[in-house]
């Protein structure tokens, strides 16, 4: 919403993307070297600048510049199709965190409803297709950088591996930023808009992602992705006025559904107060859970 909110306003998308990452950056910069996080990252500037680049500056850039094209509720549900990736994924990267012949199925349904979204809710339009599919494309960097994290980065304080992809991805996005300069000066609501996307929806929200792929792995952590849409709907329909489709619909459950299944079904769980008392181990996978 917050993105669809600048685009309105007239500001260019490179402009938008160089404008949260680098308030994300200045927010969280001090915060990191006041806690000692950014010492961790001196020797690792290249593979900060790689996980920049897949899954910030890339995909930042492909949902904006594919949301001129497609509504914001339109966005939000193509965004979860990550843990669908996600499952792919884990066959060739990790194999802690394949799943089995059910995840299988949740992907033939996920791409179901993205095909569905694609060429039905995009009416036919060429250029809301190709914005669809830049979104989906995005999707795909959030999953590949999710395991490069964790293999990288499992040591490293997210605050720091956060303050630093988007100082990063600032100076990467800043050249196109600087070749397309809006026509005139943002109203005060892009303003806000685009900065609680830098402060809130970028700077923390990254480092409570981060955090969570660290603790629980890149499977369980994209399962925001079964809540996110639900809230890019009702956000569009309700303060921007968008339409929401019978078409809408079905591919959002559609989408929600592969994605669940993808993960087998993983939801957080508790375990029985006789088993945690009685397990050490419980407890701590409760935790974990």
């Amino acid at each position: 919403m917050f993105i669809k909110i600048g685009l309105d306003d007239g500001l260019p998308a490179p402009a938008i993307v160089f404008w949260r990452t680098a308030l994300a950056a200045l927010v969280l910069l001090p915060v990191a070297l006041r806690l000692g996080a950014a010492r961790e990252l001196r020797s690792r500037f290249v593979p900060v600048a790689l996980l920049a680049l897949v899954q910030v500056a890339a995909p930042f850039l492909l949902i904006t510049f594919g949301e001129r094209h497609i509504s914001s509720s339109l966005t939000g549900i193509l965004v979860a199709t990550a843990p669908i990736f996600t499952f792919l994924l884990a066959f060739a990267i990790d194999r802690e965190e394949r799943a089995g012949g059910l995840g299988l199925l949740g992907v033939g349904v996920g791409i179901a409803g993205v095909v569905l979204l694609l060429g039905v809710d995009t009416s036919g339009s060429a250029a809301a297709l190709v914005g669809g599919l830049m979104v989906v494309l995005a999707s795909l960097g959030y999953a590949l950088g999710s395991y490069y994290l964790k293999r990288r980065f499992a040591d490293a304080q997210p605050v720091g591996v956060v303050a630093g992809t988007m100082a990063v991805s600032a100076l990467m996005t800043a050249p196109f930023a600087v070749l397309d300069l809006p026509a005139h000066g943002p109203g005060i609501g892009s303003i806000a808009a685009v900065s609680a996307l830098g402060i809130i929806g970028t700077g923390i929200a990254f480092v409570i992602f981060y955090d969570l792929i660290g603790r629980v792995g890149p499977a369980k952590a994209t399962l925001v992705a079964y809540v996110a849409p639900g809230f890019a709907v009702v956000y569009g329909v309700l303060l921007l006025g968008e339409t929401f489709t019978l078409a809408t619909t079905a591919g959002l459950v559609l989408i929600i559904a592969g994605s669940w299944l993808a993960a087998e079904g993983r939801l957080p769980r508790r375990a029985p107060v006789g088993e945690a008392a009685a397990s050490p181990q419980a407890a701590v996978a409760e935790d974990a859970a």
